[in-house]
């Protein structure tokens, strides 16, 4: 039977085989075509046919590389900077032959002393993403790896000399305002901006003008770690304090060109770091960078220390899971010694429980 499309779920699935001038050619497919709309699934199922046929007619053709991969995927720059040593190494291997474990393998050999979070974020994730590409646009081999563990963590830890996934500490309204009475205007409404928003250091400094909207106190955050670009309330206080900045333009320190005019007038996510390690010495407080300062203050702020509902905290903070900011941005502020007293008591002394042999004594 020719391949038939049907729903299942959200997912469209395909059933049946591929067929060449009325004869089958293939196995039989129950398959997910990973799509949620028939168009698309009438789209695998083109490519499939197409494939299929083709590999029929003319036979198996050479095995795709990682190299050949590579040419299929559109990386960012970032990715693609990231990308470079994973294909110094492995671009020969044909796809079929790359397995989780040789991608968790070139954590030791390209990144010796970093975390295995780092040599997921920055090896196997991007690696892992060229392949299933090449497998969405050309049917080779899916790859699935298997994270590393936490006893893999700790060896390496224990081999670079180094705690990996330290708890942050949460900025709290103390800490805001010590830093605020150190701080310039820019820096101390950008430290407000971000803790009154959870919003990140990226959206913050990339703000203009022309994102504000002061009749209405909303301001434009630009889209980023797959959240769309959307207008978020700020208060009338924080409107009026982002107004009285004036504009500046920042210098591109690559090109050597002025940027844009900015709020906060920095170019970059990383342009704030020197001037906040000196306002923070100044103010004699602890340095915290832009993120726990913003969105893990945000979070702990309303949830632990205001008693705001995990689902409302989330949502004015933008996290489509409140699950996901419960278990990261979330930080317990009680002593430990303090939870120990919970079970703590009074012991008081029973009195003596006189029996019935003790009372007939005293009855005698």
């Amino acid at each position: 039977m020719p391949l038939q499309i049907y729903k299942r779920g959200r997912y469209y699935y395909v059933y049946g085989k591929i067929e060449y001038n009325g004869r089958p050619i293939t196995r039989t497919y129950r398959d997910s075509t990973r799509s949620t709309t028939e168009a698309g699934a009438r789209d695998w199922v083109a490519r499939e046919t197409e494939l299929q046929i083709r590999r029929h007619v003319v036979g198996d053709e050479p095995s795709k590389t990682f190299s050949d991969a590579i040419m299929l995927y559109n990386a960012s720059p970032k990715t693609a900077k990231q990308l470079i040593p994973i294909v110094e190494e492995i671009g020969d291997m044909p796809l079929g032959a790359i397995s989780g474990a040789l991608l968790k393998g070139l954590g030791p050999k390209l990144k010796p002393k970093a975390s295995t979070d780092t040599w997921w974020r920055e090896i196997v994730t991007p690696a892992s993403a060229v392949i299933n590409n090449a497998h969405e646009l050309e049917g080779t081999p899916l790859i699935r790896v298997k994270p590393y563990d936490k006893f893999e963590r700790i060896a390496q830890d224990k081999r670079r000399g180094k705690t990996s996934r330290v708890e942050r500490k949460p900025a709290d309204k103390e800490w805001i305002e010590a830093f605020c009475r150190a701080a310039d205007p820019y820096n101390a409404a950008l430290v407000r901006f971000m803790f009154e928003t959870a919003a990140r250091i990226d959206q913050a400094v990339s703000i203009e003008p022309d994102d504000l909207r002061p009749a209405e106190n909303k301001v434009r955050v630009k889209a980023q770690k797959g959240h769309p670009e959307g207008w978020i309330t700020v208060s009338p206080q924080m409107m009026d304090e982002l107004l009285a900045l004036p504009p500046k333009r920042p210098k591109n320190r690559k090109t050597g060109k002025f940027m844009k005019p900015r709020v906060f007038g920095y170019g970059s996510s990383t342009g704030y770091n020197t001037r906040w390690k000196t306002i923070c010495k100044s103010a004699g407080i602890p340095y915290l960078s832009a993120h726990p300062a913003g969105r893990h203050g945000f979070f702990t702020e309303l949830v632990v220390r205001q008693g705001v509902d995990p689902v409302t905290a989330a949502k004015a903070g933008r996290w489509s899971d409140p699950n996901l900011p419960m278990r990261i941005y979330a930080h317990a502020e009680t002593d430990e010694a303090d939870v120990r007293a919970r079970f703590r008591t009074n012991h008081v002394q029973a009195g003596t429980v006189k029996t019935t042999k003790s009372k007939k004594s005293q009855k005698e």
